[in-house]
């Protein structure tokens, strides 16, 4: 029976490679055949397309970029600390209620909450320190 099962199991992995390949045509549907110049001159012209939208819209525009990471990080962070404080309640309910083996498995429960958290808010501390850093440069 276990080998009918592992055939069927390598049968249907064949199916699922074999069904899935994908061709990529790396040449342009319209010529036939590329060489190496072709390619160069389209990433000449695909560099050159670049260099002209950028210099059209005058750069990035910081103060757009300011204002999108600092509300990305709020946003961010307010998430962070509505999960921190529900998870945080939800354990300290369960383990005031629980019996003396569920305290057990909530203090274990609870190391890895307390490093969770230090994980998450240390990030966004480093986050906004790189920020205020690398601003002033």
């Amino acid at each position: 029976m276990k080998k009918i099962i592992a055939i069927l199991l390598i049968l249907i992995f064949l199916i699922c490679i074999t069904s899935s390949l994908n061709f990529v045509y790396a040449v342009e549907e319209s010529s036939e055949e590329s060489t190496v110049d072709d390619i160069f001159d389209q990433a000449d012209d695909f560099i050159h397309q670049g260099e002209e939208q950028l210099s059209a819209t005058g750069g990035i525009d910081e103060t757009l970029l300011s204002n999108t990471t600092d509300f990305l990080y709020n946003l961010l962070l307010a998430v962070g600390i509505v999960l921190a404080v529900g998870v945080g309640s939800v354990l300290g309910i369960k383990y005031m209620m629980g019996s003396v083996e569920e305290k057990a498995e909530y203090k274990q429960t609870l190391v890895a909450y307390l490093i969770s958290c230090v994980v998450v808010f240390g990030a966004f501390g480093i986050w906004k320190l790189a920020i205020n850093i690398l601003s002033g440069v």
